[in-house]
């Protein structure tokens, strides 16, 4: 038997292998202690075998072969060139285990394949990351290959997964385990608003705050399938890789994504952070990580394609007072862009809107004491454009492929076309002194193809080499491209089209179960919402972006004198704050009432809080239920008040302590009874901070 452990004190995992065969993972979960026998570990493992079974049981390993007479999902599925199945045997050449990872290389001589597995664990963030290679001597077709596959606990009733649509992003999904295979598979060409490559495993009773759950990401671009199967006896397995049939072409050498794994005994919540803390902390790269998070503006729900230098001005001017720090200006700077039919990927000045180019309103933007970022959306093109005219072939798909916002996908995976984008993009980023842009992808492709995904990675590497001070924001019609793959090239992320702060209580809350704050971007909409037609209290739009990376997008024109001061309080509030909300983990809270929404901030070193209950619809009981808040010290006592208990509205009548100033509370009593709040409408929200003395 050969066996290799991972540990990081917090969890375990532990491979075995019967011989030189592929391993199985036989422990995933609390952490063993150091003596812990793996002999001892391996046989108690065992599974017995009746009637109707084979003699022995085929292994679930980390790429479960055909050869095995393996009953469900196979890790691999390869043909030959001419199309023959390759039902290949692969035993183990070598191992390197140490120093919190493990390698593993394994060698079919019979179809001249060689398959390597590495599994790491970050100690700080408590993410171990998993991939898997194949190489063959001979050119083959791989039409699946999983990374390293997970088993499943078999005491979880069952699974939550992600699912979605524009303007309605991060939807949860609870499906029950039965035998059989739940498969979800996004052939868009991104991660997409349908299928986000996430899922959780939560054991029986476990909540947001309490029990243990396994948690999966998969970290890639182009297009996902998930397999979680339980077989007939009762194993389950999970399983993530590309979707299938996006790479046909023959080939040497194929690799899986990332697949990001987290273990919690600590609820939801556990594997939430350490995804937060990951993302935060070891995958996007800051260009400036000691500037704090600059306050957002956006123009796009202000004047859509209607840009006229004067008024682009004064609303600049008006979200400065506000507190704006960053001016972003949106599609529709470009020659001919008055609609989404033309121009892309021209990317040219329009002269006509911007007679003297983009530098007065630029120079305006950053005397307001503001940086300023620009719209491009690289990938795409238009049958009305100049590019289009000249080189038709750069459309990626068929000629006569149904349009999306009037546009093609551009080749990626055609090194002119790239080339073209830097040209014109650093063209523009040379000429003017921008910092940030505002990636978007508006449309799915017309086929899955996983060089699309690889041919943007490599230009988006090329322009944060050659412009290493400007971030970018990955944005795909809202949340339609939101994985850690395109995250390590990016620095925000733009949730959803959905300015709708009601929306946006329920995706930001779920989003947070993978996003932290510092990436997730949040702006308060206009009074009436361009998307929902609902018109909501600026109070409420207000708090719920100031639960993230807090940004404004409408016009400012818009604002009555009480509106503005309400926004401009709220935004120093979220600046005050912001250097340790940004840097903090967010918790989602468990709610006895299902009309609240409800999560924390807490502070990296536990001293401070804020914490976010939102009532999205009226509540069945008359009187708010207590809110129980998590991981606070029990033995401490914290300064809790509503800062904006100033909201409170007449019929709410009692004369509440919360009401007129700040509690002295012990973490016990927070944590295990929780607060009762003043009661409230629907479609509002309290904010809770609270702090060490």
């Amino acid at each position: 038997m050969h066996a290799w452990r991972l540990d990081d004190g917090h969890q375990t995992v532990v491979l075995a292998a019967r011989g030189n065969r592929l391993p199985e993972v036989m422990y995933w979960g609390a952490a063993l202690p150091a003596s812990e026998d793996l002999g001892a570990l391996v046989d108690a493992s065992g599974h017995d075998v009746t009637g109707g079974m084979l003699d022995e049981n085929p292994d679930l390993s980390i790429c479960p072969e055909t050869a095995r007479t393996f009953p469900g999902q196979p890790g691999l599925i390869a043909h030959a060139v001419d199309g023959t199945p390759i039902h290949g045997t692969l035993l183990l050449v070598s191992a390197d285990a140490e120093g919190g990872r493990i390698g593993l290389t394994y060698r079919d001589d019979a179809n001249g394949m060689t398959y390597i597995a590495e599994l790491a664990v970050d100690s700080a963030t408590r993410v171990i990351t998993a991939s898997a290679t194949l190489r063959s001597d001979k050119p083959i077709r791989v039409l699946w290959l999983a990374a390293p596959v997970m088993p499943a606990a078999q005491h979880s009733d069952e699974m939550i997964d992600v699912s979605g649509r524009w303007c309605g992003e991060f939807q949860l999904n609870r499906t029950p385990w039965i035998p059989g295979i739940r498969l979800r598979e996004n052939r868009t060409g991104r991660s997409g608003h349908e299928h986000f490559p996430g899922l959780f495993v939560p054991a029986r009773g476990t909540t947001n705050t309490q029990g243990e759950a396994w948690a999966f990401h998969y970290g890639w671009s182009g297009g996902h399938r998930m397999v979680a199967e339980e077989l007939p006896d009762g194993r389950r397995q999970v399983q993530f890789g590309h979707a299938t049939g996006i790479d046909s072409r023959p080939g040497l050498e194929f690799a899986t994504a990332p697949l990001y794994l987290a273990y919690s005994r600590t609820g939801l919540n556990g594997c939430a952070v350490s995804f937060q803390r990951h993302v935060r902390d070891h995958v996007v790269t800051w260009p400036r990580p000691e500037r704090p998070r600059p306050l957002h503006y956006n123009c796009w729900e202000a004047v859509y394609f209607d840009h006229k230098p004067e008024v682009l001005k004064d609303i600049a001017g008006r979200a400065a007072r506000l507190g704006a720090e960053r001016f972003v200006l949106d599609d529709g700077w470009f020659d001919a862009r008055n609609d989404d039919t033309s121009s892309i990927p021209d990317w040219d000045v329009d002269r006509r809107k911007f007679p003297d180019g983009l530098d007065p309103l630029i120079e305006h933007v950053h005397g307001l004491g503001m940086t300023f970022g620009i719209w491009f959306e690289p990938e795409m093109i238009n049958p009305d454009s100049g590019v289009y005219r000249k080189h038709p072939d750069w459309a990626f798909g068929p000629g006569d492929q149904i349009l999306g916002r009037q546009q093609m996908a551009l080749d990626m995976s055609n090194t002119a076309v790239r080339e073209h984008a830097f040209a014109k993009i650093a063209a523009i980023l040379r000429a003017h002194d921008i910092d940030y842009i505002k990636w978007d992808h508006n449309r799915v492709l017309p086929v899955p193809d996983h060089a699309q995904a690889e041919g943007t990675h490599v230009l988006m590497g090329q322009l944060r080499e050659a412009f290493p001070d400007v971030e970018i924001e990955t944005c795909a019609s809202g949340g339609g491209r939101l994985d850690l793959g395109i995250l390590s090239h990016t620095q925000r992320a733009w949730l959803s089209d959905s300015n709708d702060a009601l929306e946006r209580l329920s995706m930001q809350h779920n989003a947070a179960l993978f996003l932290p704050a510092a990436v997730t971007g949040s702006h308060v909409g206009p009074r009436v919402s361009h998307t929902s037609g609902r018109n909501l209290d600026i109070r409420f739009r207000a708090w719920v972006a100031a639960s993230r990376h807090m940004g404004i997008e409408m016009d400012p024109r818009e604002l009555t004198e009480g509106e503005t001061e309400v926004l401009a309080k709220v935004i120093a509030w979220w600046k005050s704050n912001r250097g340790w909300m940004m840097q903090g983990d967010i918790l989602r809270l468990d709610s006895a009432d299902p009309a609240i929404i409800a999560e924390m901030h807490i502070a990296a070193d536990r001293s401070r809080f804020a914490a976010f209950i939102g009532k999205s619809a009226t509540s069945a009981q008359i009187l708010p239920r207590p809110i129980r808040l998590a991981e606070l010290d029990p033995n401490a006592s914290y300064r809790v008040e509503l800062a904006n208990r100033d909201d409170a509205v007449r019929l709410s009548r009692g004369n509440m302590a919360l009401k007129n100033g700040p509690l002295m509370l012990s973490g016990r009593f927070l944590v295990s009874k929780g607060l009762t709040l003043p009661w409230s409408y629907p479609a509002s929200l309290w904010v809770i901070e609270g702090s060490l003395p």
